[in-house]
């Protein structure tokens, strides 16, 4: 047991190293690049939210940078087609067919960060092979498995433009255990070095301020499932997940009102176990980084808003409204559900 804290506290150190050589080249994202971290080591999923410019790209090929292992990344398009995650197609110099691996197999089981940017303007039968990879970390083709038993996907979904795009479906975001809105900086002094500092300007040379391969990326799924098993929770704090998830399904139990929301009608499906699973793995890693082996109720708001505002579905006439309730509704389960001391 001894040997286990120890390496744990090695790793926390790297953990900690690795956040802060992407903040090297990452300014104004202190809380996205700590919860990246934290679905890192949880091993979850990522749905990125921004707007276009924010750094979506930079930020995740700096912690591919850090992490070691390969990255690879694909546009969604209205064209594009499950088999080009697999596999491509040329001619080559001779005149000859050729048929090259695609970016899910062409790092093999090296792939630790996968990156399908614009996901919504793929079609669903693009979607559906990769929420498979995501769920499995493998794919069949050329009549054999093939597994990426490391690899993380961040995915990006185009919030500005509508036409020709397919959105999510409930199901499919729930795969996900985060989804983070990465904000354009408001700060005005990053703003303004944002804009004028040449340095900010050359994504290649601010990536170079990334030390690379921090950590041994082969280990991360048994550190991961290390850091879960030494994560306690006591019963007052399994007895606060279990109300947020009741909130979820119920809200006035609680006596959550929204105004202008007829309560009765809101709550299609709350948070599903998957969530709070996810939930729970990602509070235990906000400990661990914080030096802590027992959970405490800080731990658990501070994944809340990533973990949930995307799980509760909400009815047909509501679900148009997303983007303003959800935010409202997370907001006020915090505020209403009773916060144990410990």
């Amino acid at each position: 047991m001894a040997d286990d804290r120890e390496h744990l506290n090695e790793w926390r150190e790297r953990a900690l190293r690795v956040e802060a050589s992407v903040g090297n080249a990452i300014v104004g994202q202190r809380d996205t690049i700590r919860l990246i971290n934290v679905a890192l080591f949880a091993r979850g999923h990522v749905l990125l939210e921004g707007d276009v410019g924010v750094g979506k790209t930079t930020i995740l090929r700096a912690f591919a940078r850090a992490i070691g292992g390969a990255f690879e990344r694909i546009e969604g398009t209205i064209d594009l087609m499950p088999g080009d995650l697999i596999y491509h197609t040329y001619v080559d110099a001779d005149g000859k067919p050729r048929i090259e691996p695609g970016p899910l197999l062409r790092h093999g089981e090296q792939l630790t960060t996968f990156f399908f940017n614009e996901i919504n303007r793929a079609r669903p039968q693009v979607q559906s092979l990769m929420l498979r990879a995501m769920a499995e970390r493998s794919v069949s083709a050329f009549n054999r498995e093939y597994r990426f038993p490391y690899m993380l996907v961040f995915a990006d979904r185009n919030r500005v433009e509508r036409e020709e795009t397919f959105e999510l479906a409930s199901a499919a975001r729930d795969r996900f255990m985060f989804e983070l809105r990465m904000p354009t900086p408001t700060d005005e002094t990053i703003r303004r070095s944002l804009v004028f500092h040449p340095e900010f300007h050359d994504v290649d040379a601010l990536l170079e301020k990334v030390t690379p391969a921090i950590l041994p990326w082969r280990e991360l799924n048994e550190i991961g499932a290390a850091i879960q098993r030494s994560v306690t929770a006591s019963e007052a704090l399994e007895r606060y997940v279990m109300d947020l998830w009741t909130a979820t399904q119920s809200p006035k139990r609680f006596d959550i009102r929204l105004d202008g929301v007829d309560m009765d009608k809101l709550i299609l499906a709350g948070a599903s176990p998957r969530g709070m699973m996810a939930l729970t793995r990602a509070a235990r890693v906000v400990a661990w980084l914080d030096g802590r082996a027992h959970l405490v109720p800080d731990d658990i708001r501070a994944v809340v808003p990533a973990v949930l505002g995307h799980r509760i579905f909400f009815t047909p006439v509501y679900e148009l409204r997303r983007a303003q309730i959800a935010d409202a509704l997370v907001a006020e389960i915090l505020d209403k559900v009773p916060t144990p001391r410990s």
